[in-house]
């Protein structure tokens, strides 16, 4: 397992919370549905897209910058999985999409991340190549080989939500053009 090198985190303090968002990619343009998972520069693992929640940012207007920078994708090339069933208005407020998962996990032993994670479908390959420090190391995975993947290649949950996305999102969930949300709420 790789070591967990230091990150830029807001919250420094032993047992504090950084926020993170995260974006899982699945494109069907492929003979079956596949997930796009990065080998992180610094972990070492196949990951989502994401990053932290800056002071000033949405989770949501992080996960699309992030998708930017990690992927090359545009808001305009993504499609939204949300579930059916959902609060579609709120009076005085900015709705959120729902995330896939929302979860809490051990980053080392003094840190923990509180990570939104959103998921995604497309039909095409990003317009943009990922931005200069970001890892170019990306693969398609279809639903058994994301399985198929040992510890040390990637995180468990990483799995399980993935597995999550391949096994229910795709089927039942609603499918709302990226950029179509990205205008009325960010």
């Amino acid at each position: 397992m790789p070591t967990l090198l230091a990150m830029p985190h807001i919250h420094t303090g032993a047992g504090q919370h950084d926020h993170t968002a995260s974006a899982f990619v699945i494109r069907v343009d492929t003979p079956e549905p596949t997930i796009m998972l990065h080998r992180h520069k610094k972990l070492g693992y196949y990951l989502q897209f994401g990053g932290h929640i800056e002071l000033d940012e949405t989770p949501w207007q992080t996960v699309l910058h992030e998708i930017q920078e990690e992927s090359g994708y545009t808001p305009d090339q993504l499609t939204l999985l949300q579930p059916k069933s959902r609060i579609k208005k709120l009076t005085r407020s900015d709705l959120h999409p729902y995330p896939v998962c929302y979860n809490t996990h051990r980053f080392n032993d003094n840190h923990f991340h509180t990570d939104i994670d959103f998921a995604f479908i497309t039909k095409e390959p990003p317009k943009h190549e990922p931005s200069p420090n970001e890892s170019n190391d990306i693969k398609l995975f279809n639903r058994q080989q994301l399985l198929d993947l040992l510890e040390g290649e990637t995180i468990e949950n990483v799995k399980e939500i993935g597995l999550f996305i391949f096994d229910e999102c795709l089927k039942n969930w609603e499918r709302i053009p990226a950029a179509q949300w990205s205008s009325k709420h960010t």
